[in-house]
């Protein structure tokens, strides 16, 4: 069986969805319980990076982290206040059914480009 892609969420991305991703048996870390808190963006980024964990963030400096070609095991970003929990739930769970941790590695994905698929992928789904 190949390996899932597992998640480390920033302190802000919304709780909620680390808990619903954990609902379908996703992997999920968030900088408060892994004592990350105020960390800097660089700390942060290292350690997703060391645990093998995609970074979910609203954050832009990761952005600029991955173009100063700083190895990661992933970014994916969703620009803040642009797309609701749900949405944001449903685009991680794509990405954690579709892709293997190796194809996100030192990869970017905009959440918000995937609005298609998420949709494509929700109406198959229900």
């Amino acid at each position: 069986m190949p390996e899932s892609i597992r998640f480390h969420l920033d302190e802000n991305v919304d709780h909620a969805i680390a808990d619903g991703l954990q609902r379908y048996g996703v992997d999920v870390t968030v900088t408060s319980e892994a004592g990350l808190l105020s960390a800097a963006d660089d700390v942060q980024l290292a350690f997703a990076r060391d645990k093998t964990r995609v970074m979910v963030t609203h954050d832009e400096d990761f952005l600029v982290l991955h173009s100063q070609e700083i190895p990661h095991a992933g970014i994916a970003y969703c620009p803040p206040d642009t797309h609701p929990i749900g949405y944001i739930m449903q685009a991680l769970l794509l990405i954690w059914g579709v892709m293997e941790p190796d194809e996100m590695t030192n990869h970017v994905e905009f959440l918000s480009r995937l609005r298609s698929s998420v949709a494509s992928w929700t109406a198959a789904s229900d």
